[in-house]
């Protein structure tokens, strides 16, 4: 599966954005699919996931409440939705796929496929 991010840009505190991921190659709904950022310095974190049915979700704990992953199966798109965002969530953001059974998370297991990332900026 091919995975391309988009949406990314320059925001202010408290503003919000979204942003997309369109999967094309394999239908997106034999993925467990997730979000990741990282900014310099910084290793690269898991912000959110999602289970293939759309019914499980995690978030890291600094964006809970703040972001909302979600996923369109049929449009084979992926999305964050992000707002009250913080100088913080400055990063550049990742999509993600890997192989899992349907309504699980397998938090544990790594990711298979990337996308390009977006670059998403939070001045102040």
């Amino acid at each position: 599966v091919q995975l391309q991010a988009s949406g990314g840009g320059l925001v202010q505190v408290g503003g919000s954005l979204r942003l997309s991921c369109a999967a094309s190659g394999r239908t997106a709904r034999k993925y467990v699919m997730g979000w990741f950022r990282q900014s310099p310095g910084k290793e690269r974190e898991i912000v959110a996931a999602i289970s293939r049915d759309g019914g499980l979700t995690y978030y890291v704990d600094s964006v809970k409440g703040r972001f909302t992953i979600s996923r369109d199966n049929a449009g084979n798109t992926l999305y964050l939705r992000m707002d009250d965002l913080k100088p913080d969530d400055t990063a550049i953001y990742y999509c993600a796929a890997k192989q899992a059974r349907w309504s699980t998370l397998q938090l544990d297991t790594p990711y298979d496929y990337w996308g390009q990332g977006t670059l998403v900026t939070v001045s102040s």
